[in-house]
């Protein structure tokens, strides 16, 4: 039993615990869904000499994870798009992170309502 005194701070002490697990939750979300976008972007990347697929990585930031390809970065955007060639003409896109993206987003959604409603 609290007495009514004390109310205030039992409310505060629950409030803290349930915030310190919401953050830890959604730490382990964003790791876990990080992973699973590498992975996948892995599969799904063209693979000419398989390089680029390769390259597919995620570093830890002050605000999450950070996906990204580390050797070939400045194809990312030429192969998702397509560019023109140079003689004339177009080279065709090969969508292969925006689908990844898109899934990702919604797996991730998900994950974090799960840990907010506990």
């Amino acid at each position: 039993m609290v007495d009514i005194g004390d109310l205030s701070n039992e409310i505060a002490k629950a409030l803290k615990t349930y915030t310190r697990n919401v953050e830890e939750g959604i730490e382990k979300v964003q790791d876990d869904v990080s992973k699973e976008t590498v992975k996948r972007l892995k599969q799904t990347s063209p693979e000419l000499t398989g390089d680029y697929a390769r390259g597919w990585g995620r570093k830890k930031t002050e605000n999450g994870y950070t996906v990204y390809n580390r050797t070939d970065y400045q194809l990312t955007h030429l192969l998702e798009y397509g560019h023109a060639k140079r003689g004339g003409g177009r080279v065709a896109s090969i969508p292969h992170i925006r689908p990844v993206e898109e899934k990702v987003i919604d797996e991730y959604v998900k994950e974090v309502e799960k840990v907010i409603r506990g």
